[in-house]
């Protein structure tokens, strides 16, 4: 068993979760005791943290953080984790879940296991589940309007208040794979398959397939089905309809107006969102419990 060389540790908290806020100075005093540095975001009450647990806690925005830790943890929910995964950029360090939040799909541990997990990190007894990641480009002519990497998924749609169908048209390594009246389109890792892509009737994916899911949401043709690609594809989505209230959403966390002509590329990424997994649990575990499979 090897030792491994965690110096820094970032975290990064769900805003106004106190909860959380009382497992951060847990963990901000587990980590001094060992002399290890916390690092922290800008919007945590660094002086009520520091005032508690008399330890000195470094401050970093998360993209700066993410180039000079060893290690982060994650105290709050999915959404929290899948705005982490973006702001790692190129950097594939472990990030601990620890959940603050509702459903758990990512940030796998509970509080109470949170020491328990650091210690076997330290010693480097730990497991890592490599996700899958997605780069998506919007370009507008020749000229690129926006790029972004998404955990979760690409999502094309009408941004009106009223359901407008939109029209679009999906090739995959520049062969035509159809055109699509609906109300969307979403493009899915198998991280981002029992999210949005759920909901609208697509499959779940295990973690580690080398797939990608193209989902249509409400289909005009009801014969326009979910297909698995393998996730090497390059994948572009042309509005090919007048529109003016489509979007392009990535993760559901950040969004862009479409015009009628924009394509959306979208292609893996070369980065990979390392999570530290639980070692008593395994991915049927977590859908039996997410879920509800089996009552």
């Amino acid at each position: 068993m090897v030792e491994t060389a965690i110096r820094r540790v970032g975290i990064v908290v769900k805003p106004q979760q106190s909860e959380a806020m009382r497992t951060m100075c847990r963990l901000v005093k587990w980590l001094a005791e060992r002399d290890i540095s916390a690092v922290a975001c800008p919007g945590v009450d660094h002086e009520r943290i520091e005032a508690e647990t008399k330890c000195r806690i470094e401050t970093l925005d998360r993209e700066e953080m993410a180039a000079r830790v060893d290690l982060i943890v994650v105290l709050g929910g999915d959404g929290t984790m899948i705005a982490t995964a973006r702001a790692l950029r190129e950097r594939e360090i472990p990030v601990l879940g620890i959940n603050h939040g509702h459903l758990g799909y990512l940030a796998e541990f509970h509080a109470d296991e949170m020491i328990a997990a650091l210690e076997s990190i330290l010693s480097g007894d730990y497991r890592i589940d490599r996700r899958v990641m997605l780069d998506a480009e919007l370009r507008r002519d020749d000229v690129v309007l926006a790029q972004g990497r998404v955990l979760n998924d690409v999502v094309i749609g009408s941004a009106a208040l009223l359901a407008r169908i939109i029209e679009i048209e999906v090739l995959m390594n520049n062969q035509l794979v159809g055109q699509i009246r609906g109300d969307g389109l979403i493009v899915s890792t198998p991280t981002g398959s029992t999210a949005y892509n759920l909901s609208a009737g697509g499959p779940v994916i295990y973690p580690s397939m080398n797939a990608v899911v193209i989902t249509p949401i409400c289909p005009h043709t009801l014969s326009n089905r979910p297909i698995l690609v393998p996730d090497d594809a390059e994948i572009e989505i042309r509005l090919i309809a007048p529109q003016e209230e489509a979007a392009l959403t990535l993760d559901g966390q950040i969004g862009f107006p479409l015009q009628t002509g924009d394509r959306v590329r979208v292609r893996k990424s070369g980065t990979t969102f390392n999570i530290v997994q639980p070692p008593d649990r395994n991915y049927f575990d977590v859908l039996r419990d997410k879920l509800r499979w089996g009552g």
